[in-house]
């Protein structure tokens, strides 16, 4: 493609993620060239970078439209934009670019070229940008943000829009860490050893994994290492009786699987029997065997109950706002809206409770989210025991050592819960506590839901990353006003695959949704 054309496919591809701003950036992006195959594997990889990349800058390039009086906030002009800010080109080179030839885009008009004059010389900071532009997040998350991480907010939420690296985990009922590196490396792929995840590699450079067959043979799944350290804290042992509540595509099945040696039972549940069935292909390519999945429906209603205090570990997936995973899904910090966390907060309350009752004494409830959002995290938390007092907080540095039989790496050993940011630890953001039942349940505690309205509990937990939007309002994005109307049509049901497709463009990062 000419590099005209690799700016119209751009603005194009922004256009469809605009457009359909209530599916995930990635399964749209995906689409879009699954649908042109014609484009080669150098122009995806052109194409989707720099689209990208423009979406975890879209709030200064907004600010910058905005402040030009730009006509509407198109594709057009927001892809002019990123080249004249952070890539220092001039209006006579935006002009060549947009010259109306064949698979180029259309001309400038007046209106056009005389909001992007004012860009000239200019670049993407600008002393007058307040702090939640300059770190492109929304004004109303910004307080949430400060809340989270203090007066480092602002290093935390820039360590967000670097690109992530791809993290494998090695499936133990297959492999051990070093075969794994090795069958990896007859592929040309180099790893290393990840820092704080003992069974964890990471990729040394971006490369596609899939095709692979040290992926085919189930050797390694695609999971982020803050995942990985999750499943670990469940801390599932051969022989025990395992619920994983929000269970999804099962990313963190797997891992609790592999860590038990497949002996005892592993139960996938989920709210949606079609998230359940989309495990069943990693599930006998990973060889595990000790897993069965049920759907939390009205069909089910009288097995659930028969679960009261069957298990001894519980891990609650739960749906939450993604906030920790902007780095591979930017789109997201567009499409998060208010009510969205309104509503989470109790839906997490709902099924915490409802999860708490499949615990038997002695047992351990495992609560984790791929946000950083105090609201969803320490303070759901505290209203929890609040609610329980049967149950107690069991420090992170405990539960790994009883895990792993020997202290925690230092980065690990502060606080109570689990807490990961990619500044402190090179990781998405992720929250995990690990709550021991110290007693039976009390009279008056909540039961395990059987209602019928179990859509009310649907959601996406840390093995996928969030829809985001809502149908109420517009999204962030502030689309053309032609295409900026809420959509009437609910968001797909179907949660992102942990794996990525075979034909994605390799810069799409390949969704850890598989954490």
């Amino acid at each position: 493609m000419t590099p005209g054309a690799r700016v119209a496919a751009t603005i194009e591809l922004i256009d469809e993620i605009v457009s359909q701003a209530e599916r995930p950036a990635d399964l749209v992006t995906n689409a879009y060239f699954r649908q042109r195959r014609f484009i080669g594997g150098g122009d995806r990889r052109a194409v989707s970078d720099r689209a990208w990349g423009l979406l975890r800058r879209w709030g200064q390039l907004r600010w910058w439209l905005e402040r030009a009086r730009a006509p509407e906030l198109s594709g057009r002009l927001v892809v002019a934009a990123e080249l004249m800010l952070t890539e220092g080109l001039r209006l006579a080179d935006i002009d060549a670019l947009y010259d109306g030839g064949r698979y180029r885009p259309a001309l400038l008009d007046e209106e056009e070229a005389r909001a992007l004059r004012q860009l000239e010389g200019h670049s993407l900071p600008h002393p007058d940008q307040p702090d939640w532009v300059r770190l492109n997040v929304q004004e109303w998350v910004a307080p949430h943000l400060r809340e989270a991480y203090g007066e480092a907010w602002g290093r935390e939420i820039a360590a967000l829009d670097t690109p992530p690296p791809v993290d494998l985990r090695v499936n133990r009922l297959k492999a051990t860490p070093a075969e794994a590196r090795r069958a990896l490396a007859d592929e040309g792929v180099d790893t290393e050893a990840m820092k704080l995840a003992p069974d964890g590699l990471r990729l040394r450079r971006r490369l596609s994994v899939v095709a692979g067959d040290a992926f085919k043979n189930g050797l390694v799944e695609i999971q982020d290492e803050g995942s990985q350290l999750v499943a670990l804290l469940v801390d599932a042992r051969p022989g025990m009786q395992v619920a994983d509540y929000c269970a999804g595509a099962g990313g963190k099945t797997l891992a609790i699987a592999a860590g038990m040696n497949n002996r005892g039972r592993v139960v996938a549940m989920d709210v949606l029997e079609s998230r359940l069935e989309r495990s069943a292909l990693r599930l006998r390519r990973a060889g595990a065997h000790n897993v069965e999945r049920r759907a939390l429906t009205p069909d089910n209603r009288k097995w659930l109950k028969r679960q009261g205090g069957a298990f001894d570990r519980v891990l609650v997936d739960a749906p939450c706002t993604g906030t920790g995973t902007w780095r591979r899904n930017p789109d997201g910090r567009w499409t998060l809206a208010p009510q969205d966390l309104e509503e989470l907060v109790p839906k997490q309350a709902a099924i915490l409770d409802a999860a708490a009752r499949l615990v038997k004494p002695g047992g351990r409830l495992v609560y984790a989210t791929c946000s950083v959002l105090p609201a969803e995290n320490e303070r759901q938390i505290a209203s929890f025991l609040e609610r329980h007092p049967g149950f107690a907080a069991v420090p992170v540095a405990e539960v790994w050592r009883d895990a792993r039989d020997e202290p925690p790496p230092p980065a690990l050993e502060a606080g109570p819960y689990l807490r990961l940011s990619p500044l402190a630890h090179g990781t998405d953001g992720f929250f995990a506590a690990v709550l021991q039942r110290e007693a039976p349940p009390l009279e008056g505690e909540p039961e395990v839901v059987v209602d019928t309205d179990f859509a009310a509990l649907a959601g996406e937990g840390t093995d996928w990353e969030p829809e985001g939007g809502t149908e109420s309002e517009a999204p962030a994005f502030e689309a053309p006003a032609s295409e900026a109307s809420a959509s009437d049509e609910p968001a797909s049901d179907e949660p992102p695959s942990d794996e990525p497709a075979a034909d994605a463009p390799e810069p799409v990062d390949p969704p850890e949704r598989a954490p």
